[in-house]
């Protein structure tokens, strides 16, 4: 996200103010420095620094949690010969096991031990991400926090007394920290052309995919049980490192239903790489993304805004016309995502192989009418209702409240006009009502704000 000006160039600064004094000057250029600059063009380890300081704020997040139990005595990791501590954490995580999806390309930092005939295992629920190598020294762990965005995290696989979760300090950032995860710490998930090594193209073209990637561009690299008709994707195929990817061969891997013959299932706690899992999986990354993005700027605008206040004499808590536009972009690059507006619109249905849909769905509360954000479509898109079920998580109704107010009030703006918009034009009246019935039965804290805000009801 490119910074539209100057603070200093803004009108609110030299129309208003007499000339700064030497210490308001210094103060102004040690802003200026990361505030002129735009976003995309810092560095990725802004955050390590004021307001955010990443690394030296205490964590709120599930393994955060589940360690302080451990220490106290109150959980009990179990160690199988078989997978180590991985079918522990994940039940002590609430992490299903139909979530599992498998990735044979070689982008972790366990690299020697993945290849196609022995992909890593990667299980999610809402907030946490698990990966697994056969015979690795370690789990890898991303936990959303609140505050934090991705926290990242590894547990050895040696049997211990008390297992130790242990805080990456670095290193996980280099891949998972940069353009594309919008600059902020947090899961990517990357469709790579590969080689029968497991070893990516490099120099070839690859995707970060999303809900809104064409399917042709989706899984390289990564294995996919189910069904998708006449639609094609890149998983479940290789292709050797001297032949150019132009000649790649889409059909080889299309609706395969098991993966027997390319790699020995028994070793894995499922059978499956669900296509359904994949797909909410690049939904919730991109979205987690996003929220993190939105928190770090707001805090940031924050941050500087009490800067130039101080050193300008104006009142507290006034925010420039700079700021704004910082915060309502973000805003409105979150509204847009959750709200499903750029969702590539499937050809065919897709069905998966696994119990994960069937689980996924079952895991939110429903309304008086049986409906929540979390059913699915699968026929022309991935869920019924357009609208992210992540507004439901704890980093979604933590996030700053200039940003989540401004979020709110755009969602119910746009859910209750009969004319959205352009930008908006894809939300069907019928999908506007359902979503807004869905929230309003529901009522977070958030929505129920926006509802008394004047502002936010526009004229139907």
């Amino acid at each position: 996200m490119a910074l539209l000006a100057s603070p200093l160039a803004s009108n609110d600064v030299l129309m208003t103010y007499p000339v700064p004094t030497t210490r308001h000057v210094v103060m102004l250029l040690l802003a200026w420095g990361a505030w002129s600059c735009p976003v995309a063009a810092q560095t990725s380890k802004d955050f390590e620094l004021a307001p955010i300081n990443y690394h030296n704020q205490s964590t709120t997040n599930r393994i955060s949690t589940l360690q302080r139990l451990i220490d106290l005595g109150k959980s009990k990791l179990t160690w199988t010969d078989r997978h180590g501590y991985l079918p522990a954490v994940l039940t002590a995580l609430d992490i299903p096991v139909s979530s599992q999806v498998l990735v044979f390309s070689k982008t972790s930092v366990q690299v020697r031990q993945i290849s196609p005939r022995r992909p890593r295992a990667i299980y999610f629920n809402d907030d946490t991400y698990v990966a697994w190598v056969q015979q690795g020294d370690m789990l890898e762990i991303i936990s959303m926090d609140p505050q934090l965005g991705g926290v990242f995290y590894t547990l050895a696989q040696a049997q211990s007394k008390q297992p130790q979760f242990q805080r990456d300090r670095g290193q996980c950032l280099l891949c998972h920290a940069n353009r594309r995860t919008r600059d902020v710490p947090g899961p990517v998930v990357r469709s790579l052309y590969t080689a029968p090594s497991g070893q990516p193209h490099f120099g070839a073209r690859t995707f970060v995919t999303d809900h809104s990637s064409p399917f042709s561009q989706r899984w390289g690299g990564y294995y996919v049980t189910g069904t998708h008709g006449s639609m094609r994707h890149m998983g479940n195929t290789v292709i050797p490192l001297d032949q150019p990817t132009r000649d790649f061969d889409y059909q080889s891997g299309a609706n395969l239903t098991r993966l027997d013959g390319l790699i020995d299932t028994d070793d894995y706690l499922s059978p499956h790489s669900d296509l359904v899992a994949l797909m909410v999986l690049e939904h919730q990354a991109r979205m987690h993304n996003l929220i993190t993005q939105a928190h770090f700027e707001t805090e940031t605008v924050d941050h500087y805004d009490r800067l130039y206040n101080k050193a300008l004499d104006r009142p507290k808590g006034y925010r420039s016309e700079v700021s704004k536009r910082r915060i309502a972009r973000v805003a409105e690059n979150l509204l847009r995502y959750m709200l499903f507006i750029d969702e590539f619109t499937l050809k065919s249905p897709v069905r998966g192989t696994s119990k994960f849909a069937e689980e996924f769905s079952s895991r939110g509360p429903l309304d008086k009418q049986g409906r929540s954000l979390r059913q699915l479509d699968l026929r022309r898109r991935l869920f019924r209702h357009p609208c992210s079920f992540l507004v439901e998580s704890p980093a979604f109704a933590r996030l700053p409240k200039p940003v989540l107010t401004l979020v709110a009030e755009r969602l119910r703006a746009v859910l209750n006009t009969r004319m959205p918009g352009e930008d908006y034009a894809r939300l069907s009246g019928d999908d506007r009502k359902t979503v807004q019935e869905i929230l309003d039965a529901k009522r977070p804290a958030w929505w129920v704000t926006a509802s008394e805000n004047p502002r936010s009801k526009s004229k139907k």
